[in-house]
């Protein structure tokens, strides 16, 4: 498999933030910098999630296709018994696989205008890629709990109705891996969170067939 993206551990800060007996909206601020610094341009396929809190969610479906060989959107999120949808609208055959822990599947070659799909039982990361064509990867973030929001142009969240309590608060970008800070949930006031991440190391690195084998080179239908 390809080699994970570098993690940004970092010390965890404390915030107090306006809560209530329905919860509170947890706000902040995601700071992704790439290599000399500089602020990164793609902070929006940055997600932010609450860990800790276990609530059973609806079902829900989120949709992947394969286009132009590339999926689009790269980055979606679906709860626990959550389902992603992989249509392929390429005239070539695909094959949409991930082998990430226990949300491993495989939906074998078909080719427009068929779909497939599949659902996620636990919660985690599921990198997805297709057997044929390397270039191809996509990201699923499969969530215990409704408390996650997508990064906003200016690196800005939002999370609703957020539980009072003490929790560890978590941002993911293909880049720059994980980053956690804390937050205690009560009271009046909202102060925002920052959460940095750190993408200046990455480095693109090929990762494995579904077979644990290298792509043969030059080899793409």
């Amino acid at each position: 498999m390809r080699p994970a993206s570098v993690l940004a551990y970092l010390p965890l800060a404390m915030a107090v933030v306006a809560g209530s007996a329905t919860g509170a909206t947890l706000r902040g601020r995601v700071q992704l910098v790439e290599k000399g610094g500089k602020s990164a341009g793609d902070v929006e396929d940055t997600v932010v999630w609450v860990e800790g809190p276990k609530v059973r969610q609806k079902a829900a479906t989120a949709r992947i296709e394969m286009r132009n060989k590339a999926f689009v959107p790269r980055v979606v999120v679906v709860p626990v018994g959550g389902t992603v949808e992989f249509p392929n609208d390429d005239p070539v055959f695909h094959n949409v696989f991930s082998a990430s822990g226990e949300n491993r599947f495989d939906l074998e070659l078909y080719k427009k205008p068929k779909s497939g799909s599949q659902s996620f039982q636990h919660p985690g990361l599921v990198r997805v890629y297709c057997n044929i064509h390397p270039q191809m990867s996509a990201f699923i973030l499969v969530r215990d709990n409704p408390y996650w929001a997508r990064v906003g142009k200016d690196g800005s969240f939002a999370i609703e109705g957020v539980p009072n309590g003490s929790w560890t608060v978590k941002a993911w970008h293909e880049r720059a891996g994980e980053a956690a800070v804390s937050a205690t949930v009560e009271g009046e006031g909202t102060p925002e969170l920052v959460i940095p991440l750190d993408a200046s190391r990455f480095k693109r690195a090929p990762h494995k067939n579904k077979f644990g084998k290298d792509y043969e080179a030059g080899v793409s239908y």
